[in-house]
């Protein structure tokens, strides 16, 4: 007789396919619903994202029963989009993809010094042309994913969700009275997060990046209400596409990033003519025509002073946070924790319901990172339908900021360091350089940096390296693997660097800030 599961070795299974085939041993792998309490599925996951992608492909991959529910509540300003969550539709690649066409402007400057004859300054830009483009490839990403679904076998219910007990999940259409039931031995949410609307008279007038990719109009004179990395993103592209742009900044530009590199990027940002309003909270939003065009009156105040002042923007953008999609599905009604945040308390994916899983975004503690959204979804799989005890690794998550001049990190910030292993026992190596592409342009000279944090009680092990300038997400990756090795300040300095490129300025760091020394590079 055969055994199934977990209880059948790597080398067993491997026989066993080849003697009866994939889709056979799929089934006798599979935890049989009629086996398990007569639940229709395995695993249901709640949220078409990212992780919820990940985790239901890996689960029906290695043979579990699985439906994928998603549902997207449309936005004040009737925005919606496909399965895929927020990264493919209104998050990380139509960010990306803006961000290239305002990088392409400048580009048309830097190719005059490159012998191209073209007119920078009179060139122009169709917004509609833009967005149509966007949209076009974005929903060639959402009818892909509906195909790899498919071909997993995975039931993809588009409905939105919510709990009845620990097994049991009602399905409901909106405008529709019709509740539809099913059930399910474990159950994933991973329903994310939304962007939040300011709480002041006439917040309802804000637009948020899940509007801003597909408006369809140019937006024009834009304030930014926020100074994380999405707020400072959308007026990177903005000021780049060449809006009047401003940002309403309460406490500090990228609060949870390095101090030093956040002041990097706002002062880039400064330079290319964005607008920041220091130390100011909203007061009101009051909607205006002029023209037959709507304005928008914004009051808002100097938290230091007092001051109250008022200014016309064509658009509002709220990027003040985001809070987790956790309302209307009963969780706290059959025993699910949230945290003071509203994101479901977990301990390595699991809720204070054993059965009842969160991943991603929604999920108390975790990054909002779509790639860390991924990595707990797969691992989580592995967890519960293979033979992995493998959990989520915390540490060392790489990032990056798409901001005119990119900013991308590994490790802890200098502030965390400090802190952590105090300002005597650290080793900061720092230095300036002009990227050869920026020479005769004469742009950005000495403006990009690399930093990299060393332990001086480990051998000045590596804790954290910070980088700003072009391609920065691609450059960090790299040195994020090596971080994970273990890598030191010496083994750094004995690579060998590619020249000539912006990289290689990580291998011949010798001026640390406490020297004092000039730490610009002058030469190639």
């Amino acid at each position: 007789m055969l055994l199934t599961g977990k209880h059948l070795t790597l080398t067993k299974k491997t026989e066993i396919k080849k003697q009866l085939g994939t889709e056979i041993t799929k089934k006798i792998f599979r935890k049989i619903s009629e086996k398990k309490g007569g639940y229709q599925y395995d695993l249901a996951v709640i949220g078409g994202g990212s992780g919820g992608l990940s985790v239901s492909q890996k689960a029906a991959e290695l043979g579990a029963k699985v439906a994928l529910m998603d549902y997207v509540e449309p936005t004040l300003r009737g925005s919606k989009w496909g399965i895929g969550g927020a990264c493919p539709n209104v998050g990380c690649i139509p960010k990306k993809l803006l961000h290239a066409a305002a990088q392409s402007r400048e580009n048309l400057h830097f190719s005059t010094f490159y012998g191209w004859d073209v007119d920078p300054i009179n060139a122009k830009h169709n917004w509609n042309l833009m967005i149509n483009n966007v949209q076009s490839y974005i929903r060639s990403l959402n009818w892909g994913y509906k195909v790899k679904l498919r071909q997993k076998g995975i039931d993809y219910l588009n409905f939105f969700a919510r709990l009845k007990s620990e097994h049991e999940i009602e399905l409901v259409r909106k405008g529709s009275d019709d509740v539809k039931l099913i059930t399910a031995e474990n159950i994933v949410i991973a329903t994310g997060g939304t962007p939040i609307i300011p709480q002041v008279p006439g917040g309802e007038h804000c637009i948020t990046s899940n509007d801003l990719f597909s408006l369809p109009t140019p937006p024009g004179k834009t304030l930014i209400l926020g100074a994380a990395y999405i707020g400072l993103e959308a007026a990177g592209v903005l000021s780049g596409l060449g809006f009047d742009t401003s940002v309403m900044v309460r406490s500090k530009v990228l609060r949870k990033f390095d101090q030093q590199m956040a002041k990097m990027i706002q002062n880039n940002l400064a330079r290319k003519g964005v607008a920041f309003l220091h130390k100011s909270v909203l007061k009101e939003i009051k909607k205006i025509q002029n023209n037959n065009n709507s304005k928008y009156l914004v009051s808002f105040q100097n938290i230091e002073n007092g001051q109250e002042k008022q200014a016309e923007f064509d658009t509002v953008l709220s990027a003040i946070g985001r809070r987790a999609q956790t309302q209307r599905m009963n969780l706290e009604k059959i025993g699910i924790a949230l945290d003071k945040e509203g994101k479901i308390a977990q301990k390595n994916c699991q809720s204070s319901v054993k059965n009842i899983y969160a991943i991603g975004d929604v999920s108390s503690g975790s990054p909002e990172l779509t790639p860390f959204a991924i990595s707990q979804g797969k691992l989580l799989a592995f967890r519960l339908y293979g033979d992995s005890t493998q959990k989520t690794d915390y540490s060392l998550i790489p990032t990056a900021v798409f901001t005119p001049l990119e900013y991308g990190s590994a490790g802890l910030s200098e502030e965390e360091a400090i802190s952590t292993y105090k300002l005597e026992n650290i080793e900061v190596y720092h230095s300036y350089f002009t990227p050869l592409e920026f020479a005769l342009p004469h742009f950005a000279e000495n403006e990009c940096y690399i930093k990299v944090i060393c332990n001086k009680l480990e051998n000045e092990k590596i804790l954290g390296i910070h980088y700003f300038g072009p391609n920065a997400g691609e450059i960090i990756q790299g040195f994020a693997a090596s971080m994970k090795c273990g890598i030191t300040k010496s083994q750094l300095d004995s690579t060998l660097g590619i020249h000539p490129t912006c990289a290689e300025n990580f291998t011949n760091l010798d001026v640390t800030k406490r020297s004092g020394k000039d730490p610009k590079k002058t030469g190639c």
